[in-house]
């Protein structure tokens, strides 16, 4: 079953401006992670539209889909990130919203602040845990 966070892959080329055949390509080139699922009940997540994000944001600033891949699969390495051009209007970006309390909101911006998946819950868990160590 289908939840709300999950994308057909006309949902997900609609999200990003893209063609159905663009998605595929770059899944081929393992530049984009394979959806869940085969065939036409294949499905995408959150992960998917932020990778295609960040796969445009990079075409945008003049790199290649060879450099594109080594940025998205460095897991944190220390790669030299190239300069993003300034933001325009129009452009999309994605940014993370994590409730710690009322009143309360974190907000991540993954790329910017060079963190993947495993950073990124390490630095929510730690931020909870001394928000509880504080309200005690």
């Amino acid at each position: 079953m289908k939840t709300s966070n999950q994308y057909s892959l006309a949902e997900l080329c609609k999200l990003v401006d893209l063609t159905p055949r663009t998605v595929r390509f770059y899944i081929q080139k393992q530049i984009l992670s394979a959806p869940e699922g085969t065939g036409r009940a294949a499905f995408y997540h959150q992960q998917h539209l932020e990778q295609l994000l960040e796969i445009r944001k990079w075409q945008d600033a003049g790199l290649s889909l060879e450099r594109i891949k080594e940025l998205l699969n460095s897991n944190g390495d220390s790669k030299p990130i190239p300069p993003i051009k300034p933001k325009q209007p129009g452009d999309i970006e994605v940014c993370s919203h994590v409730h710690i309390a009322d009143g309360l909101t974190l907000q991540i911006e993954p790329t910017k602040a060079g963190l993947n998946s495993d950073q990124m819950r390490q630095l929510i868990s730690t931020v909870l845990s001394a928000y509880n160590n504080i309200k005690e």
